[in-house]
């Protein structure tokens, strides 16, 4: 028996039950002399992704979808047997809330950027010119060859200031809940770089290579997938797959120590657990107290996190006076609005509201505004209610609100992130062979990318313990 590698996984959000699902699928299949063990800290499985059902209406806490085109997540959904509890996104016009007016999103946009030129030239949300420094683009030069910047930087450069701040922001924020002149163009998007340095202007790049729109009658389906009981039916579906004595709950991991053969870990419950190879699926910044011994995760001491609260109000319908029809609206930044985007919930995901019934989901913790997650449910309601009547109208009490807080959830790929990442990677390969990074804070925040992650790291262990 003593021939049996055992691989520790640490973390039991959607990367490290991916990682635990593809594991044992390939310790099953080809028979392997392998066990494998899942610690997660918390008492539950599913990180971030979390559902909550009430008064038959379904409530999302974290993450509420994840993109179609995104293969890893619909591949695993599939191998789950999910495929038909999978829904796509009822599509609407979506708003931008700027000064105190919401504008229709324009057409012929891809994350903000002007794909079409008419329908900005007739935006009422950007003056003159703000149009005519948003055309520069066309006329500029090529940008130099850089390593990284900041994705501000990089659009403030090519579109000026109004259009970077009224549009583009608000949605690319939404994604990281970061600051985008902090934030790091490569590590994020480098596919508007590349555009970019090879057709020169940024519009004319993304003309000739963005897809035709296919002339269709009726509506375009949804880009975005969900479930018909919400997004923890992925969680809960890993979970029944998983063999019994797999998990671990309300275990933390206090220290793994490298040993001769593999590496000891030190759990919170007083175990002592021997790994030959160890998966970390938890947040960068357990890294430098886990393997305290090492300086080489130091840099992920500086690297941040955001926290934001997610705010879900159930109404009658009578109740939203102005309903407007479509999925929601951003907050461009400039505005004096505290919340950062709404989502009209019953709109774009009609399963999770009963007949008759309204769901609004807003959302605070924007860069600057950080003290309002930690404000009381009463107070954050408050704040949420008074800009979702200047928007909507909106006077009277929700049935029930339910608030969700994410502390110092969301990683922040600041410039020079994937070098970090790397250097990280490169020494970990000498100093800690055997153990692999996976998760949100290393190469993409996505549920899909997340799943992705979960299983390279099982194929880079697996390479590793064949060897």
């Amino acid at each position: 028996m003593s021939n049996i590698k055992t691989i520790v996984i640490v973390g039991g959000g959607i990367t490290g039950l991916s990682a635990a699902y593809y594991l044992q699928k390939e310790i099953k299949e080809k028979n392997l002399p392998y066990k494998l063990k899942l610690v997660e800290a918390s008492d539950r499985l599913g990180g971030k992704i979390k559902t909550t059902q009430k008064n038959g209406f379904t409530i999302e806490r974290g993450p509420d979808s994840f993109l179609s085109r995104k293969q890893p997540a619909v591949k695993l959904a599939e191998e789950l047997g999910l495929t038909d509890e999978l829904v796509r996104n009822g599509t609407g016009q979506s708003y931008i809330l700027v000064g105190k007016k919401l504008h229709k999103m324009p057409s012929g946009a891809f994350m903000g950027i002007p794909t079409q030129v008419k329908p900005f030239l007739f935006s009422g949300m950007f003056s003159v010119q703000g149009k005519l420094r948003a055309g520069m683009d066309l006329v500029l030069p090529t940008g130099k060859k850089i390593n990284d910047q900041s994705l501000g930087g990089f659009f403030r450069h090519r579109f000026g200031d109004e259009l970077v701040e009224n549009l583009i922001e608000p949605l690319l924020s939404g994604i990281y809940a970061g600051d985008i002149d902090k934030m790091s163009l490569m590590a994020t998007f480098p596919n508007f770089y590349e555009t970019q340095q090879k057709h020169r202007s940024l519009i004319k790049g993304l003309q000739k290579t963005m897809p035709k729109p296919k002339k269709s009658t009726g509506k375009k389906p949804g880009m975005f997938f969900s479930f018909k009981n919400g997004l923890e039916t992925f969680v809960k579906a890993i979970e029944q797959k998983l063999d019994q004595d797999v998990v671990s709950l309300n275990t933390a991991v206090d220290h793994i120590e490298k040993k001769e053969h593999g590496y000891h870990l030190l759990l919170s419950n007083g175990e002592a657990v021997k790994a030959d190879a160890v998966i970390m699926a938890s947040p960068h910044y357990t890294l430098p107290k886990v393997f305290s011994q090492y300086d080489l995760f130091n840099d992920f001491n500086q690297m941040p996190s955001t926290s934001v609260a997610n705010v879900a109000l159930a109404f009658d319908q009578s109740a939203i006076k102005k309903d407007i029809d479509g999925t929601g609206f951003v907050v461009s930044r400039n505005s004096d609005y505290r919340i950062t985007a709404c989502t009209w919930t019953h709109k774009k995901w009609p399963m999770t509201t009963p007949e008759g019934k309204a769901l609004v989901r807003c959302y605070v913790g924007k860069p600057g505004d950080q003290e309002v997650v930690d404000l009381s449910d009463e107070e954050i309601t408050e704040i949420v209610l008074k800009d979702l009547n200047k928007t909507m109208n909106i006077t009277a009490k929700p049935e029930f609100s339910v608030i969700s807080r994410w502390k110092n959830a969301m990683p922040q790929y600041t410039v020079g992130h994937k070098e970090r990442v790397a250097k990280v990677r490169n020494e970990m390969h000498h100093l800690l062979p055997g153990v692999f990074l996976a998760g949100s804070s290393f190469e993409g925040i996505g549920v899909p990318d997340c799943i992705d992650q979960g299983e390279n790291a099982v194929a880079e262990a697996l390479a590793f313990l064949k060897e």
